[in-house]
């Protein structure tokens, strides 16, 4: 929709005002400030320019920190380590690691050499390591030999002889080799390192043959069923998105973010590194992996103004034992999201960590990734009960799943997106992306919202987790929510179940606070009663001490379903 549509008017919210129908469930994002027509690489030009000496990356496992000017200058080595095994623009490196500063520096260099990144989740196995290899048409990868005891190294081995694409391996730490290919096509980070120091590649002469719309990225979307799909997106999708969450949390070169959400996901590197590298600020890695004491300490240790995490994250910090022993006063503002985020979390966030203005974002990897964000001067009402309105330069719009078509204000529906954000579309499968993008470029998430008449959109699930139980639409958030407010339960999931009678059940799987019994059946039954109608009360009640959980730390309700039939024996 745009600006001049007759009937709709500008909600004054300062320069990220945006148009929408007052009637209809579809608003566009303010056009005021201008996207970026650049590289990620000239874009952390820019930055270096502009603030060389500020602290740009902070390890906190080793020590190790950056500036700006430092940072540029080892891209600027990756870049011609990776291009002295012959890597060319398109062509595909894989990256296999956890957080750690190796995983920036390779997300920057590829950038700088339009070689398109392929994240490799921590998480996968040989076999989804192949999947993805093959799918991807991988040209080299570069990861950590071993993570928690699985030797990745020996997964890549495993694999190889079946990807002849694959020509090179290099695993992060030192280790032997001559020159930058040692025996088999496997080096050391340090000898990628040794190579690009020795060569004299101009990599700003190719940077300058890149265009801001050539893909950069390849992220595979968690497959529920079948393999997974790679989201294709590109510079323009991902360096504006990643500007975009940072101007709305108001960032300077005064920032410091704590960034416990994983790289390989847009959480990390696009709403954590390109936001930081986009306005000057700190990225700061807490851990390799999210801890919730270590990232509680570098918060406090680094003064991190902004901290990231998903839900389940925050609960762990704000419930962790030596959350009293950290000096969080010089949280500001931070990003809570990646799933449906309960109220009472968000008041502690608020209330004990003193992010007064943390803001929740919503968005999918196919959208690079966000599309709506809650705004620093939204009440808390507004960021306890939605996921904000749209973010500029983008449009939403809310639809029956059954017709297509723009639903009412206030009616629930399938929320879609368009604009700069949508992905390219998944690698190599143009069919499957023709199911998610249509005719008219609206990306279309399989999740449901409401929008009410200030344009701010609620998510009340997905598609496929509503649950019909005789005849009756149960959304399983809106339960869960009030579970959240017994005083012994830590946190609450809530899914459909089969049952002859009604079709489906309501099963709630509960964790409990520490020192709490369990609750029964019975137990939640009566503090239902009276408070939740007759069909919303679950039939099932399941106490675990975590859920099954993605490595980016959404709930993984299609393992809980199958499980629960088993469990139920249904």
């Amino acid at each position: 929709m745009s600006q001049d549509t007759p009937g709709s008017d500008v909600t004054p919210a300062g320069t990220w005002g945006d148009t929408m129908d007052q009637r209809l469930s579809q608003t566009a994002g303010s056009a005021e400030v201008p996207l970026l027509e650049t590289t990620i690489g000239a874009d952390l030009a820019a930055t270096v320019a502009r603030v060389p000496d500020a602290e740009a990356l902070v390890e906190c496992a080793t020590g190790r920190r950056w500036t700006y000017r430092e940072l540029a200058a080892d891209v600027e080595v990756v870049a011609r380590g990776l291009a002295s095994l012959g890597i060319e623009k398109g062509d595909r490196v894989g990256i296999w690691a956890p957080n750690c500063a190796e995983w920036t520096l390779v997300q920057y260099a590829t950038a700088r050499l339009g070689v398109v990144l392929v994240n490799v989740n921590p998480a996968y196995r040989a076999h989804e390591l192949g999947y993805v290899i093959g799918q991807s048409g991988m040209r080299a990868i570069v990861a950590v030999p071993e993570l928690k005891g699985s030797s990745f190294a020996a997964m890549i081995d495993e694999v190889r002889p079946d990807h002849p694409t694959l020509t090179d391996v290099v695993l992060i730490g030192p280790g032997g080799g001559a020159g930058p290919r040692a025996a088999n096509g496997t080096a050391s980070w340090d000898r990628l390192l040794e190579a690009g120091r020795a060569s004299d590649l101009d990599v700003d002469a190719i940077e300058a043959t890149l265009d801001p719309t050539d893909p950069i990225n390849i992220q595979y979307t968690s497959g529920t069923t079948g393999f997974p799909k790679g989201a294709t997106l590109s510079h323009r999708n991902i360096l504006n998105n990643g500007f975009a969450v940072g101007e709305l949390l108001h960032y300077t070169s005064d920032d410091r973010i704590a960034i416990p959400v994983p790289f390989y996901h847009c959480f990390g590197m696009v709403m954590g590194n390109l936001a930081a590298t986009s306005h000057g600020a700190t990225m700061v890695i807490p851990a390799p992996m999210f801890d919730p004491a270590a990232t509680l300490r570098a918060a406090a240790e680094e003064r991190c103004t902004s901290l990231y995490g998903v839900p389940t994250m925050f609960i762990a910090m704000l419930a962790d034992p030596s959350f009293d022993q950290h000096d969080l006063s010089a949280l500001r503002t931070g990003i809570m999201a990646g799933s449906p985020c309960p109220v009472e979390v968000m008041k502690q966030v608020i209330e004990r960590m003193g992010a007064e203005e943390v803001s929740i974002c919503y968005g999918m990897t196919e959208t690079s990734p966000v599309s709506t964000q809650t705004r620093t001067d939204d009440s808390v009402e507004r960021r306890v009960s939605t996921v904000g309105r749209v973010h500029p330069n983008l449009e939403t719009k809310v639809v029956d799943p059954a017709t297509g078509e723009v639903v009412p204000r206030g009616t629930a529906g399938e929320l879609c997106t368009r604009g700069y954000s949508v992905m390219i579309g998944y690698w190599q499968e143009p069919e499957k992306t023709a199911e998610a993008i249509d005719a008219d470029g609206w990306m279309h998430t399989g999740d449901l919202a409401v929008m009410d008449d200030d344009g701010y959109l609620s998510i009340t699930g997905r598609i496929k987790d509503m649950v019909i139980r005789g005849g009756e639409n149960i959304y399983p958030r809106e339960i869960e929510e009030f579970l959240i407010t017994h005083p012994d339960v830590l946190d609450a999931q809530v899914v459909g179940v089969p049952d002859e009678k009604y079709g489906e059940e309501l099963m709630a799987w509960l964790r409990m606070r520490d020192g709490a019994e369990p609750l029964g059946v019975e137990a939640v039954r009566e503090f239902c009663t009276g408070r939740l109608a007759h069909y919303k009360v679950p039939r099932y009640v399941h106490v675990v001490e975590e859920f099954p959980m993605t490595v980016t730390g959404k709930v993984r309700k299609v393992q809980m379903r199958e499980d629960a039939r088993a469990l139920l024996g249904l």
